[in-house]
Formats: structure tokens, sequence, C-alpha cells
């Protein structure tokens, strides 16, 4: 789904308050708490991490799932341990309302993702 919105704040404000405000809400808390330098914006009509300058991931609430585009995921995982049991598409980690986020290595991958943006590598496509 596309949201015609012009800040992050306006982005959760026009979310329906179910399931997928509550799975967007908490991969929002964790990319947050990675580092204090990560920067909110909004991109193509949806949630944008960038971190110095450079797009770190994008995060959506579709009708359903939660869509967590991070590039390319076999440079942040390339044995697919982090992510396994988990819907992968190209450039992005599906959420759907059955799946509980603090039983998934989610935030292991996304604090990879940090650190190899951080260290110069490219992550992205």
């Amino acid at each position: 789904m596309q949201y015609d919105v012009s800040s992050p704040a306006e982005y959760m404000e026009s979310l329906d308050s179910d399931w997928r405000k509550d799975r967007l809400k908490e991969l929002r808390n964790i990319i947050l708490q990675q580092d204090p330098a990560i920067q909110e914006t909004i991109n193509y009509k949806m949630l944008c991490f960038k971190l110095n300058d450079s797009v770190l991931f994008h995060l959506n609430a579709q009708s359903a799932y939660v869509s967590l585009y991070c590039g390319n995921t076999k440079k942040i995982d390339p044995d697919g341990a982090l992510l396994a049991g988990l819907s992968i598409g190209k450039g992005c980690i599906r959420f759907t309302k059955s799946k509980t986020i603090s039983k998934t290595r989610i935030a292991e991958f996304i604090e990879r993702a940090v650190v190899l943006l951080k260290e110069g590598e490219d992550i992205g496509c």
C-alpha cells in the first residue's frame, strides 16, 4: 500500500490500528535503537531509514503483511541463518499476522546490516 504522507509521524498516524501497525512499530523500534545517527524519513511513500546519507531500510505496511526492504539479503546474511523461517522476497522480508517478531532473528539481521553499512560495505541490490 502507498501512503500519501510527508513525514514519519503522518505515516504512523495514517496506519489502521491493527496487527500491521503493531509489527511495523516493533520493527521500527529495532531499527532506531541500532544507532542514534539513523535518520527516519519518507521515501517512495514509505518509511525510510538512512545512516550517513545511505539508505539502510524501507519499511511499509501492505494489506497482508509488513515489508522490510533491505537491499540484498544475501550480502547481509550469506547463509540465511538469520532469516530462517521468514518469508523472503527479492530485497524484502515479509512479516505476516502470524509471525512473532521477537521469535525471529530479525534484530540480529538489522544489527548486522547497520554494522556492514558503517564499515562501508554495499548492502544494496
